[in-house]
C-alpha cells in the first residue's frame, strides 16, 4: 500500500510553524521515567503553591461532591462573579471568567487581532503571548529586554499602524521583574486608545501589600485595558483551571463572544468562590513565599550563582547550562524548569517551595554542580 503524504490534512501555515508550549514535567511522568516513588519527588517547576489550597475550598468541594449534578455548569459563573464583584468593588459586567488566565489571553487575541495585524510583547515574557498572537495569524512583535524586564519605552516605539494588541506581564514570568504602578500608568497614557492592552497579573497577589493595586480602579481609567488574573498561583487551584479578567463592558462583551460555552466547571467555580473569601490563606502563602525566596537568594549567593530578583513565586538562577543541570536534578528526583525555549539556556526557573523542599533542591543542586 502506497502512502501519499500529500493526501493528509494540513493545518493553516501559521499553525504549522507554531512552537509547542513546553510545560513543567509532571510528577507522574518523572516517576515512571526514573522508577521513583511519586512521594519522593520534589516539583519546583510550575510555580504552584506548595501549601495546596484553602480549607474553605476543601469544604466547598466536599459539599458539591455530596450533591453531584449531571447538569452543565453555570455558563456565566454567576456566583464567582458576585464574589469577585464584592472583592474588587466592580460591576459583574466588567468581569469575564476563563479556564485559567491563559484562556483570557487567547480570547483577547481572538477578539482583537488576526491576519494583517501585529501584537506587541516583550522578550522573555510568558510564551503564551506569542502563541496566542501567532495562533490567530497576527504578527508577534517581540521587543528586546536587555535587562530582563519590559522596556516600556521600546514597546511604545514598536507600535505599528496595524498594531491591535499589547501584552504586558507584571510580575513577569519567567524573569520575575516588576513594573510599579507609575510605570504602568505612564505607558497606558501613551498607548493609542484603539489598541487593547492586556495586563497579565497572574502573580500580583505575591507582591507586598504596598505594591498591590485594585484592577477595577485601573481599568476604570483606561477603556482599552484588560487586567487578567488567575486562581492557579497563590490560591493553589492550578488543577481546576480557572481565572478571570476585569475590563470595561465593551471589552468583556467582545471576550464573551469568543469565550467557549461552559468553559469552566462547577467544581472550578465553587473552588474559586471559596478561595477568594479566605484572604488569611493568601497572607500565609505570601509570607511563606517571601521566606522561601530569601532562602534561595542566600543559598545562590553562597554558591556564587547569579540570580534575578523576583516579585513572583519563583527565582531565575544562572547555572551555565539549564537544560543539562535540570536533567541531572531530575535524576535526583527534583523537577525544575529549564527556560531555553525563552532564549535563556544558561538559566533555570525554580519555583519557591516549602523550606524543606527548597533545602532538598539546594542540596541536590550542590551535588550536581
Amino acid at each position: 500500500m502506497t502512502c501519499l503524504t500529500e493526501s493528509y490534512p494540513h493545518a493553516k501555515q501559521h499553525i504549522e510553524i507554531l512552537p509547542l508550549y513546553v510545560p513543567g514535567r509532571a510528577i507522574s511522568a518523572v516517576a515512571q521515567e526514573h522508577g521513583f516513588d511519586e512521594s519522593r519527588i520534589v516539583k519546583l517547576a510550575s510555580n504552584e503553591n506548595p501549601l495546596g489550597f484553602s480549607v474553605h475550598v476543601q469544604k466547598a468541594l466536599k459539599k458539591l461532591a455530596m450533591n453531584p449534578s449531571s447538569c452543565y455548569p453555570d455558563a456565566d459563573a454567576t456566583e464567582l462573579k458576585l464574589r469577585l464583584s464584592d472583592f474588587y468593588s466592580a460591576n459583574t459586567a466588567w468581569i469575564t471568567v476563563g479556564s485559567g488566565s491563559s484562556e483570557i489571553l487567547d480570547m483577547a487575541a481572538k477578539a482583537y487581532a488576526g491576519p494583517g495585524d501585529s501584537v506587541v510583547m516583550s522578550q522573555y515574557a510568558f510564551a503564551s503571548y506569542y502563541l496566542a498572537a501567532a495562533g490567530v495569524g497576527a504578527t508577534p512583535i517581540v521587543v528586546p529586554a536587555p535587562e530582563y524586564r519590559h522596556n516600556l519605552d521600546a514597546m511604545l516605539k514598536a507600535i505599528r499602524p496595524n498594531t491591535k494588541l499589547i501584552y504586558i506581564a507584571n510580575p513577569n514570568n519567567p524573569t520575575g521583574s516588576f513594573l510599579d504602578k507609575a510605570e504602568i500608568e505612564r505607558f497606558l497614557d501613551a498607548v493609542p486608545q484603539h489598541i487593547v492592552v492586556v495586563l497579565d497579573e497572574a502573580y500580583a497577589e505575591y507582591l507586598a501589600c504596598s505594591e498591590q493595586s485594585n484592577p477595577a480602579q485601573l481599568t476604570g481609567r483606561y477603556p482599552n485595558l484588560i487586567v487578567a488574573r488567575t486562581f492557579s498561583k497563590i490560591y493553589g487551584l492550578a488543577a481546576f483551571r480557572i481565572g478571570y479578567c476585569i475590563a470595561q463592558p465593551h471589552l468583556t462583551s467582545a471576550l464573551n463572544k469568543v469565550r467557549p460555552p461552559f468553559n469552566t466547571s462547577s467544581y472550578a467555580q465553587a473552588a474559586a468562590s471559596a478561595a477568594i473569601q479566605d484572604q488569611d490563606f493568601v497572607v500565609q502563602s505570601r509570607r511563606m513565599n517571601e521566606d522561601g525566596r530569601r532562602q534561595l537568594y542566600t543559598a545562590f549567593d553562597e554558591r556564587a550563582l547569579a540570580c534575578l530578583p523576583s516579585a513572583g513565586n519563583f527565582v531565575l538562577v544562572n547555572v551555565q547550562d539549564g537544560v543539562s543541570v535540570s536533567q541531572r536534578l531530575m535524576e535526583k528526583a527534583i523537577i525544575v524548569r529549564p527556560v531555553a525555549n525563552y532564549g535563556l539556556r544558561e538559566w533555570l526557573r525554580v519555583s519557591v517551595g516549602t523550606h524543606d523542599q527548597n533545602s532538598r533542591f539546594l542540596s541536590a543542586l550542590s551535588a550536581v554542580l
